[in-house]
């Protein structure tokens, strides 16, 4: 049974500083997230891992990204909850401090497992800055215009990927391109200070009674637990198409068209452009729908559509690959509302826990993706990289279809009440 709450603070306005700051916390959490993907190859080679040596490659970044993901995970947890113990603000400030820190340290490794170790650090900190950015921006807007807020936040963020990219091609120095990084944390966390709490968390950390950041709680009771699920996999296809499709564009070109010169930092910067866009837009389209579910199904639809395209004879040169990396950039553009909608189904005192740990779960899906599409179907049944694609891509799509029919909508949704601990029955 929930427990209403009253506000305590005057809402904000979609360009106040809040905003301002959580978009740029987002910038900068994209940057560092994305830069190994980027600057893979040369990090590799500048610690002496032998590039000619695919299996060397293969084994040393996928230790790395898989342990800047389980950091994410375990951040994503640790930091929702420091959020409703403590309060927004402290995980704003914790969070970028640790990945700063992290940062600095990944511009002077020399071995994998120290460059392991880094990442695994850097993904801790990074857990935290989207979910209480989001968090915080949903808490101080009016109902009707924190989608259009939320969703500025995610499409001003997801360009800092874009920014990794050119600073790499500036530099062409891999470590220095992550000392920016840390500068750059450093930097916002001296214009966070002017920022304040928000005042539904001030007006339920004095209810004694309420239990805050209690991470079980999504377990103990059968309509948070079927939320929480449903949650996260209706985000589901934006990894899908980030982590499979557009990071391994250049070995789909070369099975659908042939010889191809596909850069895949390139490709990974046409479709966060594309997210950065639709993630902008679909906040407009929720507020003209006045629904988060019309505007995340017209992406659905359009992610579908783009998908199509991908696996068509229409995609048959390096240009077009491109351009439709853009386009499925675009249509899972919905992070942002993806991640409001996981912050407007639970109250108070476990939002900040849903909103940092909803997303994380969707990037730890990554390695449980990819044990579909290559350890069953590529290294097990031994099919093509091309119908290993298509066939995960139907079960992701179902499975988010799925998801979304079952979520409530939360476009008008009051978030001033907090949740009880009830059991299951």
């Amino acid at each position: 049974m929930n427990i209403e709450s009253t506000p305590t603070q005057k809402t904000i306005g979609i360009l106040s500083l809040p905003v301002v700051v959580a978009a740029l916390g987002y910038f900068v959490d994209i940057y560092d997230l994305l830069l190994f993907t980027i600057v893979r190859e040369p990090s590799l080679k500048g610690i002496g891992v032998i590039l000619s040596d695919k299996a060397s490659v293969i084994a040393a970044s996928t230790k790395i990204i898989n342990w800047q993901m389980i950091g994410l995970l375990i951040g994503g947890i640790i930091w929702g909850t420091i959020g409703d113990k403590k309060g927004r603000l402290s995980v704003l400030f914790g969070s970028i401090a640790l990945y700063s820190i992290a940062n600095f340290f990944t511009g002077y490794v020399q071995t994998v497992d120290q460059y392991a170790w880094a990442r695994f650090i850097a993904g801790v900190g990074l857990a935290g800055e989207l979910g209480a950015g989001i968090t915080l921006v949903s808490e101080l807007m009016p109902k009707e215009k924190r989608g259009v807020g939320t969703s500025l936040v995610a499409g001003i963020g997801l360009f800092g990927a874009v920014f990794a990219y050119f600073v790499y091609k500036f530099t062409n120095d891999w470590r220095l391109c992550y000392q920016i990084g840390g500068g750059l944390g450093i930097g916002l966390l001296l214009l966070r200070i002017s920022v304040a709490e928000s005042g539904m968390f001030h007006h339920v950390k004095q209810i004694k009674e309420v239990q805050r950041g209690n991470f079980l709680m999504f377990f103990n009771n059968g309509t948070r637990f079927k939320k929480y699920i449903l949650a996260i996999l209706i985000g589901l296809p934006t990894w899908y198409v980030i982590g499979i499709l557009i990071n391994l564009s250049n070995r789909f070109a070369k099975e659908i068209y042939g010889d191809n010169h596909i850069d895949s930092g390139r490709a990974i910067m046409f479709g966060y452009v594309g997210i950065a866009i639709g993630d902008i837009l679909i906040g407009l389209l929720s507020q003209y729908f006045k629904s988060r579910k019309k505007a995340l199904l017209s992406f659905y639809l359009l992610t579908v559509a783009s998908l199509l395209l991908f696996y068509s004879t229409f995609n048959n040169n390096d240009n077009t690959m491109y351009a439709i990396c853009g386009l499925l950039g675009f249509s899972t553009g919905f992070w942002a509302i993806f991640v409001t909608m996981g912050a407007e189904q639970f109250g108070t005192n476990l939002r900040a826990t849903a909103a940092t740990t909803i997303p994380n779960m969707v990037r730890g899906a990554l390695p449980l993706l990819n044990l579909l599409f290559l350890n069953l179907f590529q290294n097990t049944w031994h099919w093509s990289i091309y119908n290993s694609g298509i066939v995960t891509g139907i079960v992701v799509m179902t499975i988010a279809f799925i998801a979304f029919y079952f979520t409530e909508e939360t476009f008008h949704k009051d978030l001033n009440y907090v949740e009880t601990a009830e059991m299951l029955p």
